[in-house]
This record gives C-alpha cells, structure tokens and sequence, in this order.
C-alpha cells in the first residue's frame, strides 16, 4: 500500500522516478527540495526530516517555543520537533497509520512539507530577529 501511495504521489506532482524501499524499509524520498525519510512500519510509516540548525543564540527560548509546539502536537501537525542525536541540527517526525487511502496520505505528506518550512522559517527569522 505504502509503495502504491509514494508511486501515486511521484506521478502526481511529476517528480520523476518514485524511489524503492531499501532491504532495511527505508525510502528516501525529495519533495520540495526537502529529503525526506520514509519508514515501513508494522502499524503504519514514518516519516523524518531534517528542519535546521538548532539556533545557537537564546538557545533554551527557542527550545521552550518548540516544546510549546509539540504540546498535543499543536504546532507540528500532529508531528514531533525534535534533536538530532547530536543535538546539531532540528527534526520534523510524524507516525502514519497503516490503513490511510490515498487522499489522506498526501494530504499529511503535503502538511508534514508545510510545517517543515514553517520551522525552517522559524529558525531564520529567531536567528535574525537575535542578531539586530
């Protein structure tokens, strides 16, 4: 099902050549210059991407504006901001259920885009508005 839906996805926004999950059931997929990782799950998939940098000025403000957002997942969708392991960089991560036609799926592949350019304009605009 899942590879139907990317396959539909690809067609749909005309992205070339849908990739393939790999033996692990990792799919590494671009979508608005954005790579995204898509994992099979026994109860759905889910999906990862890198955000940004976390900002280096008023660290622990920016911190506290996300673990507002995750609050009942208000500010992500649904999703989840979190750390890289190294806590260099800021990731988007959201859980799909397995039984999700078509619409649905692009529907949350398209909002998960949307809050991940959010973020990603959120740290810019923290990162410039602590510099002036």
């Amino acid at each position: 099902m899942l590879t139907h839906h990317v396959d539909q996805l690809y067609k749909d926004f005309d992205l070339g050549i849908p990739p393939s999950f790999d033996k692990d059931g990792i799919l590494k997929l671009t979508i608005a210059s954005y790579p995204i990782q898509m994992r099979k799950l026994d109860v759905g998939a889910y999906f990862s991407a890198l955000i940004g940098p976390l900002p280096t000025l008023e660290r622990e403000e920016f911190l506290l504006k996300l673990m507002k957002a995750n609050f009942l997942g208000q500010g992500t969708g649904g999703g989840v901001v979190g750390l890289k392991e190294d806590e260099s960089f800021l990731t988007l991560s959201l859980n799909l259920p397995y039984e999700m036609d078509y619409t649905s799926f692009k529907e949350a592949v398209e909002e998960f885009i949307n809050y991940l350019e959010y973020w990603k304009g959120e740290i810019e605009r923290h990162e410039r508005d602590r510099m002036s």
